[in-house]
């Protein structure tokens, strides 16, 4: 990574709301849409339907402050706690959850969920179903070891990240570190959800460019299953959007199990 050239999240952070709106508005200019929101909606949905991700409590390691990826699982766990490293992602995540004046606006996504859910009358319901089912956001720290210190979580049934690992690590070994932290919160018996983006350096938020480690397939592939991860589905979709502000090839989401 050109330090000079890209800013470092963990260190500069960026805005969460404009990040919000370059890849998960329905702006037509920005149509990031098919890959940000509908690919992980739709494997989201095959996943949990399956029925064997379930459970308790779900944690969400998740870049900015999304939250569509969490309509399919609030259906499946009793308890989500939301773990955000920065003020300002807390307070747009907030907003939303307290229905407050200013909140992003996530309408754009319910014909999403209805062609998962296949009934539209549930639909009117699904946004309160988050909202009560996210119980707690949390601001960690991603250099410790217990990530909540001085707060011990319980051990959840399933982690879910999205993105989150592709901006906070600079390289392969970062990657790997910062990977065994996010398991750590899991059962032994705990399921992983990850979404990503492949073949990326860097994502333009707002004025600033921003890092993106760079990795494959193979490489994600070869953590889980050195991390004694069994991989469950994988799927990848090759990138639609037409847009200068990254350079994704990919977007991939991948099921694990601890083994």
């Amino acid at each position: 990574m050109d330090s000079s050239a890209h800013k470092f999240y963990p260190v500069h952070g960026f805005d969460s709301r404009e990040y919000l709106e370059t890849y998960f508005s329905n702006k037509q200019e920005m149509g990031f849409g098919d890959d940000s929101i509908k690919f992980p909606m739709e494997c989201l949905d095959r996943a949990f339907s399956e029925g064997h991700i379930k459970g308790d409590l779900l944690i969400d390691i998740s870049i900015g402050s999304l939250i569509h990826h969490l309509y399919a699982a609030s259906g499946y766990f009793k308890q989500i706690l939301v773990l955000k490293v920065s003020e300002q992602c807390i307070m747009e995540l907030n907003k939303w959850i307290n229905t407050r004046t200013g909140a992003f606006d996530w309408s754009h996504i319910m014909p999403y969920i209805k062609w998962t859910e296949g009934n539209s009358d549930q639909c009117q319901d699904k946004d309160m179903t988050l909202k009560t089912a996210i119980t707690k956001v949390i601001k960690f720290d991603i250099d410790k070891e217990n990530l909540t210190d001085p707060e011990v979580l319980p051990p959840a049934d399933c982690v879910i990240s999205a993105v989150f690992l592709d901006f906070i690590s600079k390289d392969q070994d970062d990657y790997i570190k910062n990977f065994r932290k996010f398991v750590k919160l899991l059962k032994p018996e705990g399921h992983l959800i990850l979404f990503g983006v492949l073949n990326t350096t860097y994502a333009m938020i707002g004025q600033d460019k921003v890092h993106v480690f760079k990795c494959d397939e193979n490489f994600v592939r070869k953590v889980l299953t050195d991390e004694r991860f069994v991989i469950d589905h994988s799927a990848v979709q090759k990138r639609t959007a037409v847009s200068d502000h990254t350079d994704y090839e990919t977007v991939i989401f991948i099921t694990a199990h601890r083994e």
